[in-house]
């Protein structure tokens, strides 16, 4: 009844009360209806998958990705260039290891899904994740003089943290595209809209931070999503497991699951566009650190920017980055997958030409300043991102067998992950062969070239992609049916704890 109200409330300010005495003109019922449309778009997410669903999205894409993310970025740059003094391919090379967290997400969504602990399988490693988080990020921030090897050893346990509460939120993301494929861009559109909000606020303090705090000072804000995450392992409601012979079935189920990792992995609707996205991501290599240390060079002719400059043309992109979600949702989320990510992929080769403008000065030939040529290039880049990574997140979620959504979902992040950390590993190679140092940029164009290079390569492997439609079934359900020795194709108990079916349980109490 409460919704019932809140619909008639709702229809009544944008002018569809009959009972109304005095009706809205049509300019204001269009600028109401475009107001309350998102509240609307929320409110029907809610209804269907449930409110705290949709709640633990925003909190881990939101908090825990979007704002922790795009602060770390910004706060661990200058760490490295200020604190640690180390060169950037160094650093490039360094950031490697914080994808390792990542690429192990399999198992991390194999331990939540058949290793309980005291009867739990949810709430220690929401805990544990936690934890992790604060203790890490507390020691590199108060710690005086700490070496760079246990420096990457608590960026990485940040990594870790994150990673693992990521898991089971896209377990849930799954296991709903499946049931509720018509919902698919609309699930992904929620974690992108909440990712680029928490990327916007933790973009626009995080140079702020810097400048006031230091870059060891600043990176102790990195404390405060993992306790949401230790706050949610109390509360999280989940029921207690109680079952005998645990071990022969965690042994049983890890088996299964690799079996059906293994056997899913070979079918060609499968294989060929994880292998697209791998390509898509390993190719595109990044030469971010040496751009960095560039554009933050004190010394003339470097653009020299300051520590709130930088923050403030991150939080710009991050807006940029919203639309570019407004933009998939509203326009591209019909189209077959393979023409949208053709051009999508097309784009963002072009636009990274305004990367290598910008390192050649040609800018400044054209009369444009170099903040202004910054923040633009910096929009388009984001743009153009987003809308090329949202239908590969979508089509990743129709390549899950029905009954091992979370394990082979991670599995894919996986692969998604080991092509950013081969990006990551190429781009500190490739600043090192070309000799970029903290001081000498003299061929950090011909890095940029190279990238962008690459970048047009991957339409080689277009033919990869599917060209079904975003909404349409890619894998049949009888694929994943991985029978158990005593034939049960389900347990029962296993599916009461998902995550996703509490969230029911919890709505209807």
């Amino acid at each position: 009844m409460l919704e019932d109200d809140a619909a008639v409330d709702a229809d009544s300010l944008v002018g569809q009360d009959p009972r109304s005495g005095a009706r809205p003109s049509g300019g204001e019922r269009d600028w109401a209806a475009a107001v309350l449309e998102p509240v609307r778009w929320m409110r029907m997410l809610c209804r269907e998958l449930g409110a705290t669903f949709v709640a633990g999205v925003v909190l881990v894409y939101g908090l825990s990705q979007g704002f922790a993310g795009s602060f770390f970025r910004v706060a661990s740059d200058y760490y490295w260039k200020d604190v640690q003094r180390v060169q950037p391919a160094t650093v490039q090379f360094l950031s490697v290891f914080f994808y390792i967290p990542w690429v192990l997400k399999p198992l991390w969504g194999i331990m939540t899904d058949v290793f309980p602990v005291c009867g739990y399988r949810r709430r220690p490693y929401f805990l544990f994740s936690g934890i992790l988080g604060m203790v890490s990020a507390a020691i590199v921030a108060i710690t005086i003089g700490l070496p760079v090897s246990s420096a990457v050893l608590c960026l990485v346990g940040i990594s870790t943290a994150v990673a693992i509460a990521d898991v089971t939120i896209d377990a849930c993301i799954a296991k709903n595209s499946i049931d509720k494929p018509a919902l698919a861009p609309d699930m992904q559109s929620l974690c992108a809209f909440s990712s680029s909000l928490g990327a916007l606020v933790g973009y626009a303090t995080s140079g702020m931070f810097v400048h006031h705090l230091g870059a060891q000072g600043a990176l102790g804000v990195m404390a405060i999503p993992p306790v949401t995450v230790v706050f949610l392992g109390f509360f999280i409601y989940e029921l207690k497991a109680r079952q005998h012979n645990v071990k022969e079935k965690v042994l049983n189920k890890v088996s299964g699951a690799v079996k059906g990792m293994v056997r899913t992995i070979r079918y060609p609707v499968v294989w060929k566009p994880s292998l697209y996205m791998f390509l898509s991501l390993a190719l595109s290599i990044s030469t971010h650190e040496g751009q960095f240390y560039w554009y933050t060079n004190k010394t003339p002719p470097n653009p020299g920017f300051s520590q709130e400059f930088v923050g403030l043309v991150h939080a710009i992109g991050a807006v940029a980055s919203m639309l570019g979600v407004l933009v998939y949702h509203k326009c591209l989320k019909d189209y077959p997958f393979r023409s949208i990510l053709l051009y999508a992929q097309l784009l963002y080769g072009v636009s990274g030409l305004l990367d290598l403008t910008f390192v050649l000065r040609w800018n400044l030939a054209l009369g444009v300043p170099d903040a202004a040529f910054v923040t633009l290039e910096e929009c388009v880049s984001r743009v153009v991102g987003r809308v090329r990574l949202m239908p590969m997140m979508v089509l990743s979620t129709k390549l899950c067998p029905p009954g091992m959504e979370g394990t082979f979902f991670a599995l894919l992040m996986c692969i998604d992950s080991l092509g950013m950390l081969a990006a990551k590993a190429g781009g500190a190679a490739l600043l090192r062969a070309l000799r970029v140092t903290r001081t000498d940029f003299g061929r950090l164009w011909l890095a940029v070239l190279l990238r962008n290079v690459l970048r047009l390569a991957t339409l080689g492997a277009i033919g990869l992609v599917p060209a079904a439609g975003q909404t349409d079934v890619l894998v049949p359900r009888e694929l994943g049916l991985v029978s158990s020795p005593a034939g049960v194709t389900v347990d029962e108990e296993e599916e009461r704890l998902q995550l996703a079916m509490l969230t029911s349980h919890a709505d209807d109490v």
